[in-house]
Order: C-alpha cells, then structure tokens, then sequence
C-alpha cells in the first residue's frame, strides 16, 4: 500500500487537478474543466492512505452508490491509471452514433435527469425537437416552449 505522501505525489503530478483541503487532515483533488457537475477527481484522501476517486462513468471498475472507487490498497500504476481515466470521463462528451444520424450539422443540446436519461434537443428547419435515442418524443415552435417541457419533465441541461 503506497503511504498518504506517495499517493500525494502521485495525484500532484496531474497538472489539471486543484487540491482542495477538507478537514480531518484530508484532502480533496478537483478537477474544474469537468464538462459535468462532478468536479471531485480524488476524494477524501485521508493522512491513513484511504481514499476514493471518482470512476462513476468508467464501466470496468466497481463502485460504492457515489461512484467512488476506495483505493486504500492501490500500487503507483493503477493508481495513475484511474486518476487518467476519471480525468478523461469527466473530459469528453461522447456521442453515440445514433445521436449523430440525428444531429447531423444543427445545433443540438443534451439535457438529462437523476435517473442519468438523456434527452436530446435538436434545432430543425425552425422547430425545436426532442430525441430519446432515435426516437422523437416532442416538436416545439420556440426553443422557450422546449425547455419549460424538459425542465417540468425533470430534465436539466448538462
């Protein structure tokens, strides 16, 4: 088990990732270009060696409800490669095939719920249209009618 300061180390060594001290001699790592609300990267590192980091959008890694990996018992190298891979998570958006055949060149937003469904709202030919998936839920005249629609449906832009 590598100690608080080699876990230190190795989480500094990303340029991109801002400490953050919470209490309890524990420290945080942010990483503030996140294109989605979660910014916390490291999480709770403790002065014990315990600590998390956020993997809730990599999908070979088993995490607590938060989406948090504990990586009390990590090596250097697995360690560099979650951080790298929660950077890289928090980085992209990602758009499956399916929601390119739709958007194509027009301008389009992704707005989801807690329940992490994604609704697409596309601007076509002046009308504004909402996608789930491939599927067309909803045409609205003006962009406002869609977005009172999305956010009484529970959906927030992301």
């Amino acid at each position: 088990m590598l100690t608080f300061e080699e876990k230190l180390a190795v989480i500094e060594s990303f340029p991109e990732l801002e400490k953050v001290n919470v209490s309890l001699g524990r420290v945080n790592f942010q990483y503030n270009e996140s294109v989605y609300e979660k910014k916390n990267v490291v999480y709770h590192l403790h002065p014990n060696g315990n600590g998390f980091v956020y993997a809730g959008r990599i999908s070979q890694y088993h995490t607590d409800a938060k989406g948090m990996v504990n990586i009390r018992d990590y090596s250097e190298e697995e360690l560099k490669k979650l951080i790298r891979e929660s950077i890289n998570s928090l980085s992209a958006v990602e758009k499956p095939l399916e929601e390119e055949a739709i958007v194509g060149d027009n301008e389009e937003e992704r707005w989801v719920n807690v329940e992490n469904q994604v609704l697409l709202l596309v601007n076509e030919d002046e009308t504004w249209n909402i996608y789930f998936g491939l599927n067309l839920e909803e045409t609205f005249g003006t962009r406002e009618e869609a977005e009172i629609f999305l956010v009484e449906e529970g959906f927030r832009r992301r």
